[in-house]
């Protein structure tokens, strides 16, 4: 099966199971439908048939063979199937399909990069319509990536658009609907079956073309004018779903341009004894010695550091930060993948409230940089919530930072093959010897029990540094869809009877740290008012 061609259905077709000693019995009394679909793996085989439903995967290390001009016989791990076709022609379509599969040894930078037990599990997950939904619903994710490409129609109208990890095609229909000539929607998981239903259902498969397959195995005929996505996982970049974006550029046209066009990742110590003391007491459990006749307390310190491991994702409010954030910049368009194989951010931040430092918070900001305007969708802790949140790493000691003191240190993230980072942080008091270090697995977060899927929605959470009276996109102003993370609490909106919060918040700026790729900062007339 070609990659743009995702599934093919055969009717009138006989199965029949082997003994041990190869001799054949039928499997059903009649015939019935069997069905070809693409798969991260290779190709699904479903047997059509109430009565005993079959399905397995043909993939690289599948063993069958070719039984007589109708017959293809495929060894499972339970038992061998012979299916016999009703025709020749329809026996070379799927013979072909398995040919091409088992022959597909060429390694790529994907399968180089990733373990194949992560991306199996990574793709299954796609793969569900309930997690399609999960996302979709997340009202500023989707309507920010509509308002993004809408209001930049000379970026789309009559336009070639790639939208890479297509999912269930939203995307693409925002393409669609701001004019572009053609849209190839590539999607590596199962779901690429449903997003092609969806395309045609909708009458626009003359404009939106699904390719099933990785963005670094596909092959598309023409070069792109735009490449779309939403690439962006917990802390920006888990999953690692950035670098295949950047590696799609390889279809891009010269100037041509990435939508979303640059990430901007913050980080700010923070201070939350309640968080600290949360995950510290969970290794309670393994100081019980008697437990059951059993004594645990061999376990604790092991316990202990895999609690401390974890980023914890959830929500906050931003005045537990202690420090003006400091933002990470990369540049989309200018950046290569392996730029993000191993980042490391330097940190100094200037103390403004006097506290038990206990960690560092991270959220991201993405830009799309359009011909028309630049929309803005943020994930910070004064904006509505998305279903990203925002993470939470601990240190594993805390260390007490005054007001008016430099906290130095470094954000180190190194990709591994799980999809993810190992994530190193380092927070020191500078003039002191004070400093505390923790290494987290960014694969293996904690999700606070806090979080409900109805937060979601709730437009209003963290109100007291909300936009009063944003409820609708059409509130935002014209040229920013989502108000600036910047914007931490001012004098204009802390309450000005505690005289040190208004002089400690007075002169928070924003600090920049590694750049990849030069490109404008489209609210720094926001930062210097």
């Amino acid at each position: 099966m070609s990659a743009s061609n995702s599934e093919c259905y055969f009717t009138g077709v006989k199965v029949r199971r082997l003994d041990d000693d190869g001799q054949s019995v039928p499997v059903y009394p009649g015939k019935v439908n069997l069905k070809a679909v693409y798969d991260p793996k290779g190709l699904s085989i479903r047997v059509e048939d109430s009565s005993e439903p079959k399905e397995f995967i043909v993939c690289t290390s599948s063993e069958f063979a070719r039984i007589g001009p109708k017959g293809l016989l495929f060894k499972l791990s339970t038992e061998a199937l012979l299916i016999n076709f009703p025709s020749e022609e329809e026996t070379n379509k799927l013979y072909k399909a398995v040919v091409a599969i088992k022959e597909d040894k060429v390694s790529n930078v994907f399968t180089e990069r990733t373990e194949e037990s992560s991306a199996s599990q990574y793709f299954q997950f796609y793969g569900y319509l309930s997690q399609q939904q999960n996302m979709m619903q997340d009202f500023i994710r989707t309507s920010t990536y509509q308002k993004a490409i809408l209001d930049n129609p000379a970026d789309f109208t009559g336009k070639v658009v790639l939208d890479v990890g297509a999912g269930s095609g939203i995307l693409s229909f925002f393409a669609y609907q701001s004019g572009a000539k053609r849209v190839y929607a590539v999607e590596a998981s199962s779901i690429a079956v449903h997003a092609a239903k969806l395309v045609a259902a909708n009458k626009v498969d003359d404009v939106i073309k699904v390719v099933s397959g990785k963005i670094e195995e596909i092959s598309i005929p023409e070069e792109v004018d735009i490449i779309i996505s939403e690439p962006m996982g917990y802390m920006l970049l888990n999953e690692r779903m950035l670098e295949t974006f950047l590696h799609a550029k390889k279809f891009l046209k010269p100037n041509g341009k990435m939508f979303p066009t640059r990430g901007d990742l913050h980080v700010a110590p923070f201070t939350d004894e309640a968080l600290y003391m949360e995950q510290f007491n969970k290794v309670n459990f393994w100081y019980q010695e008697y437990f059951h006749g059993v004594n645990l307390s061999c376990l604790r310190d092991a316990a202990m550091e895999e609690y401390f491991r974890q980023p914890i994702v959830d929500t906050f409010d931003i005045n537990i930060c202690t420090a003006k954030s400091q933002r990470h910049v990369i540049d989309f368009q200018a950046s290569h993948e392996t730029d993000l194989h191993r980042i490391e951010i330097p940190l100094e931040f200037h103390v403004l409230t006097s506290g038990t430092v206990h960690g560092l918070a991270f959220w991201f900001d993405v830009a799309f940089i359009g011909a028309n305007s630049t929309v803005w969708l943020s994930t910070a802790p004064t904006q509505p919530l998305t279903h990203w949140y925002q993470v939470r790493c601990l240190l594993s000691r805390p260390i007490f930072a005054k007001q008016g003191q430099l906290l130095t240190g470094r954000v180190l993230m190194v990709a591994n093959a799980k999809q993810s980072y190992d994530l190193t942080i380092e927070c020191k008091i500078e003039g002191t010897s004070t400093v505390s270090t923790n290494t987290l697995d960014l694969k293996n977060p904690y999700f606070s029990p806090v979080l409900d899927a109805g937060q979601l929605y709730d437009l209003s959470v963290n109100s007291a540094y909300n936009t009063e009276g944003v409820q609708d996109p059409q509130d935002f102003p014209e040229d920013v869809y989502a108000v600036f993370v910047d914007e931490l609490p001012t004098t204009d909106n802390v309450d000005k009877s505690d005289g040190d919060a208004e002089s400690a918040y007075k002169d928070k700026t924003d600090s920049d740290t590694v750049i990849l790729g030069e490109i404008p900062l489209p609210y720094e007339e926001e930062e210097d008012q």
